[in-house]
């Protein structure tokens, strides 16, 4: 059996052709996890093979709207296809505050859609099973799968001001995938992506930019993601096998760019493997 890595997306807030909302799907065997759901993750995930029904669990990593705005999109399309694949409400998995509330208020807007399709052929509203953690500064376990093969550590980032932002670790029987979420280079994820088969880590070329965003609104912006040459440190630091590219910033229009963002992490230290992600961009573990 192997272990499967697929971005859902790779965009950022500005929109930029080919480039959805944020978000990884991980699959082992019948066991698929998504992390994020940014805006056209449905279709990401009907073109990656694993429509929303197909759905183990799904993780939030924090409340930014570009990572969220398709979330309540997976829950209604996995009820109103469920009158032909009928399967249990999903797991949610997000961390108790503010991503807790938005999954809880996420279907409000819908009310009215939601009662004329249940007068007309829907047996039930739609439900999910929303479970809280918490952000912890060590990695704790807040989900297994049934069977024990596969488990999701989270822990605590640093995203400020956003609060309660997390990563997550998961453990198949292949190998470990960490799923970075957005975040500044910090020892939290280090530690998390010690020996890490494959880490899927937000990209921003601040470093390199820092000239250009002087005095503008992106100095701000820029400082609360990953700069592209730590991230090069960070992964080298952590004996990572393959460092996945995402959630990229700025957006790369050509070929130059996304070379840009690779030569930033090489010039950080890391030789591994490397990957600057597309959407579908698959990576297999085992």
């Amino acid at each position: 059996m192997t272990t499967l890595v697929t971005l859902t997306g790779t965009g950022v807030p500005h929109p930029a052709p080919g480039r959805a909302g944020p978000g990884a799907l991980v699959r082992h065997g019948d066991v698929a996890l998504q992390f994020d759901a940014g805006r056209a993750t449905v279709l990401r995930l009907a073109e990656a093979g694993c429509e929303p029904h197909a759905l183990t669990a799904l993780f939030v990593t924090h409340t930014h709207s570009d990572h969220l705005t398709g979330l309540a999109d997976v829950v209604m399309t996995r009820w109103i296809t469920g009158l032909l694949h009928p399967v249990a409400p999903l797991p949610i998995v997000a961390v108790g505050g503010s991503a807790a509330r938005f999954v809880e208020r996420m279907l409000e807007p819908y009310d009215d859609d939601i009662a004329v399709r249940m007068e007309h052929v829907q047996p039930t509203a739609p439900t999910y099973d929303l479970r809280t953690i918490a952000a912890t500064a060590t990695p704790t376990t807040v989900w297994t799968s049934d069977d024990g093969d596969v488990r999701v550590d989270a822990v605590a980032v640093h995203h400020e001001p956003v609060r309660d932002a997390v990563a997550y670790r998961v453990t198949t029987p292949d190998g470990v995938v960490v799923v970075s979420g957005d975040t500044r280079v910090c020892d939290e994820v280090l530690e998390l992506s010690r020996g890490a088969d494959v880490v899927v880590h937000e990209a921003c070329r601040s470093r390199a930019m820092a000239e250009s965003i002087a005095g503008t609104p992106f100095e701000r912006i820029f400082d609360y993601h990953a700069d592209t040459v730590a991230l090069g440190a960070l992964a080298r630091d952590a004996g990572i096998g393959h460092l996945v590219l995402t959630h990229l910033i700025p957006s790369p229009p050509d070929a130059v760019a996304v070379a840009a963002f690779a030569d930033d992490v090489r010039a950080g230290g890391y030789d591994g493997e490397l990957t600057v992600g597309d959407d579908l961009t698959t990576v297999t573990i085992g």
